[in-house]
């Protein structure tokens, strides 16, 4: 980190190699914060510090499984030592693999809690002392449409994981607010990233296309659309704005016939 992150605000991001993870980084970076880019895909993530370094942004890389709880803990530790603060946690990191229930076993199951809602745990957890001490912090968790209003066939796995971030926000927003640290969620709809134009795992182009059919606005979401979301619940902004999860969706929700 160089000496001028010192003075700016530290945002910590998971999964933040591709999709909306890495729209995050580069928006908080675009902004003036340092952001901590953390993935398990090591190109990627590097490659998303290289860009925003190009753009004037300040931004590292290091590598997390956020499935190991001494990962987590040591790379939280390792950010304290170095900075003294962590402002901005943004709880991005997931897996969305199509499994039809009668092949969704225990292991598949407990895979998908551990990344997508226990993963989120791993590294708030040991954030908190540090951000008590500060009087401050914010906290963006990643939910989905599928956790908050849809089921996903062939994905319950994911959309129980995903209710469960609702509830995780909920409760820690609760828990922190007299400390002065805020917990609110995003809830994307259908989103052009990876994930979504996979046809092993979900709509595929040709489906995702069709999708945006029923969107109210005619159009799929672009990260870039999560990013900005993100960035204000992060914000002074939304100083007054705890324990909410945002869908943001095109008007897919409200619009549903």
């Amino acid at each position: 980190m160089n000496e001028n992150a010192q003075s700016r605000r530290v945002v910590l991001v998971t999964g933040g190699g591709i999709g909306i993870g890495r729209a995050a980084c580069e928006t908080f970076a675009a902004a003036g914060d340092h952001v901590v880019v953390t993935d398990i895909l090591e190109d990627e993530g590097r490659q998303a510090v290289e860009a925003i370094s190009a753009a004037g942004g300040s931004a590292e890389f290091i590598r997390l499984d956020v499935r190991s709880t001494p990962e987590a803990e040591a790379l939280v530790a390792d950010i304290l030592d170095r900075v003294g603060r962590l402002d901005v946690i943004v709880a991005n990191a997931g897996i969305a693999h199509r499994v039809p229930l009668d092949g969704l076993t225990d292991e598949k199951w407990d895979e998908t809690f551990d990344i997508d809602l226990k993963g989120m745990l791993r590294v708030i957890r040991p954030a908190l002392p540090a951000m008590r001490r500060q009087g401050s912090g914010s906290i963006v968790c990643l939910s989905s449409i599928m956790g908050v209003a849809y089921g996903w066939d062939e994905h319950v796995h994911y959309s129980a994981a995903k209710a469960g971030v609702v509830g995780l926000v909920r409760g820690l927003a609760v828990e922190l607010a007299g400390d002065g640290i805020r917990v609110n969620g995003v809830a994307p709809g259908y989103i052009r990233t990876a994930q979504l134009l996979s046809r092993e795992n979900s709509l595929g182009p040709e489906g995702a296309e069709q999708a945006a059919a029923h969107i109210p606005m005619k159009r799929l979401g672009e990260p870039e659309d999560i990013a900005d979301v993100i960035q204000f619940l992060a914000s002074p902004a939304a100083r007054y704005l705890t324990g909410q999860v945002l869908a943001v969706d095109g008007g897919l929700l409200v619009g549903r016939y």
